[in-house]
């Protein structure tokens, strides 16, 4: 129970309820600040919360897709709390973010926080209300000075871009002493990691208990945000920390949701497995998030199958081996072709894949090639359902790949895939190439965009609402009748944010923020992925 005097806080995720409560990150947040006596915590979701408090002291929102980033402002709207940092008084609560995409990159939305956490909510939250709490009655410019000497606690308003009169972004530095030049993302080391706190039959997944199974991945493909702004790679142990998480939800629902960038490389994942199919968990149903190729065997497949599965989901990127060289993926075709005969055999009924197209240096055979795969899978493995969900490529923050920009080709090839597979009863779920234009967007963005996502408010689910607010703002144009109260010159073109491949001595937005790697180190990779030439 809150304590008298709790600081009132509000948790906000920018979906509904169904879609909110189902993600892992949000519910650690949640139980994070719920379990402390001196934060008192509601949830807000776009179609319910709980009860209002009457004023707020915290708000809070956790930020897991780029294209979710507009709709903070009206659900800040909704609370009544002024959409832009700088206009916030000492009667306002601090607005504060997390989540990949902030840590990836928080500099588009910068101006509507006050505060951004950068990494891992378990090191993070506590330091950073622990800081709030020692301050609550300091004026709110003194309490977000405190707040900015917290490792990984990122305050935008003691930042400032410099911009050179031609428009490129020269650096985003300090505004005052005492402020550290850059902020480095927090890193959880713990021997357990995260899973829910909350089983309900009203999530999108009902009634599942979803457990961390690791955090990052050790492949390290070129152009992946999970594993190179996550690393390093942790595990927890079976016996202190995987065993005891799966026993204290298999006590409220026989659903269970194993979840990872690749679950299967955890060291001792043949030993859950085999815990697993154990007589006393019949009747519980067992789903694993993606696993790699590499690691699918036989008893994968029968346990799986056992234990209520239909399916296993499995990342190739491309069907050309060439491409996955490039992207670092370390799979070969014959250990893609065991996967699916491994899956056939234990008794799963489909194999979903996932793939890309518009990778850097990619060619239309390459493409080909994936259609081959698939086709020659169905041949091989007959019977098994196939689907392959295909994206276009974004490029990251943090990652080897984010010099290179969004391939306009790529619309065309996703065509192509639909093309050669439909006709032969291979299901093709692609990710638009436009929304994809879009996340690059706010993904590659500086604070110059905050305007744009301020003016595609009420349109930013159109392609078209996008387009216009970006021209608006681009041209100082007031016709959306947007009130900016920002010192910021128009962004950049379009086309050079979007499909520019930028220079390596190019100041990136988010330069000033430490990801796990040095800049060095992912031009290193990048350069092994792509020689010159």
């Amino acid at each position: 129970m809150p304590q008298p005097g709790a600081l009132r806080a509000v948790l906000a995720f920018p979906s509904t309820y169904t879609v909110g409560i189902t993600s892992l990150g949000y519910q650690i947040v949640w139980a994070t600040l719920a379990q402390r006596t001196d934060v008192d915590v509601r949830r807000l979701f776009t179609d319910q919360g709980d009860p209002p408090h009457r004023h707020c002291d915290l708000f809070g929102l956790s930020l897991s897709w780029e294209l979710d980033g507009p709709v903070l402002l009206d659900l800040l709207e909704q609370q009544r709390i002024p959409i832009w940092a700088n206009q916030r008084g000492d009667a306002d609560p601090i607005v504060f973010g997390g989540g990949p995409v902030l840590t990836a990159n928080p500099e588009p939305l910068a101006p509507f926080f006050d505060v951004v956490l950068l990494g891992d909510g378990e090191l993070l939250l506590p330091a950073f209300v622990d800081a709030l709490q020692e301050h609550r009655d300091a004026p709110r410019p003194e309490r977000l000075r405190r707040l900015a000497q917290v490792p990984g606690v990122y305050v935008p308003s003691l930042y400032a871009p410099r911009y050179s009169s031609e428009g490129e972004l020269l650096g985003v530095e300090p505004t005052e002493p005492g402020i550290p030049a850059t902020v480095a993302k927090q890193t959880w080391r713990g021997n357990t990691l995260s899973h829910s706190t909350v089983i309900t039959p009203e999530a999108a997944w009902p009634s599942i208990h979803m457990v961390e199974v690791v955090r990052s991945c050790p492949e390290l493909c070129r152009f992946c945000l999970a594993s190179y702004l996550t690393l390093p790679f942790r595990t927890p142990s079976l016996d202190d920390g995987l065993i005891p998480a799966v026993e204290k939800g298999l006590a409220a629902t026989q659903r269970l949701g194993l979840l990872g960038a690749s679950v299967t490389q955890h060291p001792q994942f043949a030993d859950l497995l085999a815990w697993l199919d154990q007589d006393r968990f019949d009747g519980t149903r067992v789903s694993v998030s993606s696993v790699r190729a590499a690691t699918v065997t036989p008893d994968l497949g029968r346990i799986l199958a056992k234990r209520g599965s239909k399916s296993l989901t499995i990342a190739i990127e491309s069907g050309s081996e060439r491409m996955r060289d490039v992207v670092n993926k370390k799979l070969t075709t014959e250990e893609i072709y065991a996967a699916a005969r491994y899956a056939k055999e234990g008794g799963l009924t489909g194999l979903k894949l996932y793939g890309m197209v518009g990778l850097p240096s990619e060619e239309e055979a390459d493409v080909e090639a994936t259609a081959e795969l698939l086709l020659a899978l169905k041949k091989a493995t007959p019977g098994l359902r196939l689907s392959l969900g295909v994206s276009t490529f974004v490029p990251k923050a943090h990652t080897p790949f984010q010099w290179e920009g969004v391939r306009p080709e790529a619309d065309k090839r996703l065509k192509l895939l639909a093309k050669r597979l439909k006709p032969k009863g291979i299901e093709l779920r692609p990710e638009s190439y436009g929304w994809s234009v879009i996340q690059a967007l706010l993904s590659r963005s500086d604070r110059r965009l905050a305007p744009v996502i301020a003016a595609a408010r009420g349109s930013h689910e159109s392609l078209g609402g996008w387009k216009k607010a970006y021209r608006a703002v681009s041209e100082n144009s007031n016709s959306l009748g947007l009130q900016v109260p920002l010192p910021l010159p128009p962004p950049p073109p379009w086309e050079q944010v979007i499909h520019g491949a930028w220079e390596d001595t190019q100041v990136l937005p988010w330069d000033h923020l430490e990801g796990p790697l040095p800049k060095s180190t992912l031009r290193k990779h990048r350069d092994e992925a792509l020689p010159a030439g």
